[in-house]
């Protein structure tokens, strides 16, 4: 469980009220780990909190977990702040109240497609853990094509600056002119990889879209710019998939709020009925 603000948490043992328990906290009446606690401090379960001398047994609360799907254009960053002023992702995410939104990896300023968010930074840190080996897919459009022996050196071995690579799957889509796409898949996620390892084969990307990673497709059905939120039974799907412990209470909407729960996933757009987790994928 991760960390929640020690008020909150002493409010929910039934010391006393929220506004009661920061007034007790900023009079230095309250101790963690027997350290005089300050106004925003957070706790954790096994940490031992006194309040006036007396020791309280502290009860959490069960936080829901949520996730967004996004579909991210060209020409946004994907980080808070940006000294250049360029648009950021998380302009457009809804507003949350005492959590953040965290992104699962992150997508270059000029490719689009799926990108993941979540409350939960422990699910963040677990989906992007390189010892996970977790599949993304792209569709990429190049100039130019692939030789049979270039498509299958991609699969075995392409070196690049920071180390060797390789696709664990690709796919001719065909093409017009000098355009060809492909769908590839790899199971790590360095900086702009996808984009190295063709123009290591000679060929330079004009378009990259991530449609997967993991288990979590894209839906066809969301806009670029949009997003939309799993709904409960999906999140489960996703905590179950990553191995973690789902602790999940039923959605609550704010008045005027629009539904944004996805229709049942079909193959590869939102979350897919699939068994196993990101251990035995790589296992595999």
């Amino acid at each position: 469980m991760e960390p929640q603000r020690l008020h909150k948490v002493l409010a929910q043992s039934g010391v006393g009220s929220r506004r009661e328990m920061e007034a007790l906290i900023e009079a230095g009446e309250v101790r963690v780990n027997g350290a005089v606690a300050q106004v925003g401090s957070q706790v954790s379960p096994g940490d031992r909190v006194t309040v006036r001398g007396r020791p309280v047994r502290l009860k959490f609360a069960e936080a829901q977990v949520r996730i967004l799907l996004y579909h991210k254009p060209e020409g946004e960053i994907v980080s808070r702040d940006d000294p250049d002023g360029r648009a950021t992702v998380f302009a457009t995410l809804p507003k949350l109240k005492g959590e953040k939104w965290v992104s699962v990896g992150r997508l270059d300023y000029n490719t689009s497609g799926l990108l993941i968010f979540t409350t939960s930074g422990a699910l963040a840190h677990r989906l992007t853990h390189p010892s996970f080996e977790i599949e993304r897919e792209y569709a990429v459009r190049v100039v130019g094509e692939l030789n049979d022996l270039q498509m299958q050196q991609s699969c075995h071995e392409i070196l690049l600056e920071d180390g060797p690579a390789r696709f664990e799957a690709i796919r001719d889509q065909g093409g017009e002119g000098t355009n060809h796409w492909y769908q590839v898949v790899l199971k790590e996620g360095r900086n702009r990889e996808v984009r190295r390892m063709f123009a290591a084969l000679g060929c330079m990307v004009g378009r990259l879209m991530r449609v997967r990673f993991g288990l979590i497709g894209l839906p066809p059905r969301l806009k670029r710019g949009h997003f939309e939120e799993l709904d409960a039974r999906a999140v489960q799907r996703v905590l179950d998939w990553a191995g973690m412990t789902p602790v999940i209470q039923e959605e609550k909407r704010a008045p005027g709020q629009p539904n944004l729960r996805p229709k049942t996933p079909r193959p590869r757009t939102g979350v897919q009925r699939q068994t196993g987790s990101p251990r035995k994928d790589r296992a595999r």
